[in-house]
């Protein structure tokens, strides 16, 4: 227990400046393109000099660069992410509005791929070159190669165009009045493509690193020694060979979260999903820097959380590694 706090205290300490990185690089970056809120807003509904003059006073845009993110940074220490000149709200409000959407989005889709690839990974490298590890292979390859938005696409295309199986977009049905099990299932139903569609990109990739991995284990000393002591094969696979690949599959789950996160932007885009993506894409067109800024903050926090997660999973699974990281 006090090896992993050890471990988390070090973790949290070291995700400080890289939260810091994030926000100035982000405000910076978004300084340098053209145009602001202002110029968003006027090129959709009009106005005068005068507007645009009172508009910036108002929204706070008339402040030097530098002032305007010294008092962004002041306020975000007091758990301030600013104020939405789009929507008129405070920024965290916004965010955590939409924030749950992405967070099922992204947890099924990760569920599903890891559960799917770790699973079909077994059965391929249970033996290495047979008929079925080539088939697995060569089908994850395939699928690994298929753009997310084209697989989305078609997808929509077969079962809720053609064949009239699943929801065409949205989260949930509108005005439809469910409630309790009922409107979970609705959602649940209008969820299967789009965590489908992006779980099946990273299922592909955990198929062929737990299929490498396993090909790995089986040529080690204690796999032939397990083996040369009649032990059965079964067993072997699932205590010793598949345990063993397991372990860069966890790191990899780590890693992956950002684009996964990435990946959700696109799917929520294609399916209508209200999440932290389709949120970004409106932040984008209103040029609101403070929400773009929150949003990017928010993503930055929930890939470390869940970096935090992977390794107290990773030093579970090979207590060598918490011990060593915690000691350092």
């Amino acid at each position: 227990m006090n090896r992993t706090v050890r471990l988390l205290k070090r973790r949290l300490v070291g995700s400080i400046p890289v939260l810091l990185i994030v926000v100035i690089g982000s405000f910076l970056l978004l300084e340098a393109a053209p145009g602001d809120a202002v110029d968003a807003y006027v090129a959709s509904v009009g106005g005068d000099a005068g507007m645009i003059e009172a508009l910036r006073q108002s929204w706070g845009l008339d402040a030097s660069p530098m002032t305007r993110l010294v008092a962004y940074l002041w306020a975000l220490l007091h758990l301030d992410l600013g104020h939405s000149v789009a929507f008129s709200r405070p920024v965290l409000d916004v965010v955590l509005e939409r924030l749950p959407n992405t967070l099922f989005l992204m947890g099924a889709a990760t569920a599903l791929s890891f559960a799917l690839g770790t699973a079909l990974g077994i059965i391929a490298g249970a033996r290495p070159g047979s008929a079925r590890d080539r088939f697995l292979s060569i089908g994850s390859l395939a699928l690994y190669a298929v753009p997310g938005f084209w697989l989305a696409l078609v997808l929509t295309i077969v079962f809720s165009v053609e064949l009239r199986w699943l929801p065409l977009s949205g989260m949930e049905t509108i005005a439809s009045g469910k409630t309790g099990l009922a409107r979970a299932l609705d959602i649940a139903w209008h969820m299967v493509l789009p965590v489908t569609s992006l779980g099946l990109i990273y299922f592909a990739l955990y198929l062929r690193m737990m299929r490498a991995g396993m090909a790995e284990v089986w040529r080690m000393d204690f796999t032939l020694a397990a083996r040369a002591r009649g032990i059965p094969r079964r067993r072997i696979v699932m205590s010793h060979v598949a345990r063993n690949a397991l372990l860069p599959l966890v790191t990899m789950l780590g890693l992956q979260s950002a684009q996964m996160l990435g990946g959700s932007v696109v799917i929520e885009s294609v399916f209508s999903v209200p999440g932290l993506g389709r949120l970004a894409q409106e932040a984008v067109g209103s040029r609101d820097t403070p929400l773009l800024i929150g949003i990017i903050l928010v993503s930055a926090v929930l890939v470390i959380v869940i970096n935090l997660l992977v390794d107290i999973a990773y030093a579970a699974l090979d207590p060598r590694v918490g011990a060593s990281e915690a000691s350092a």
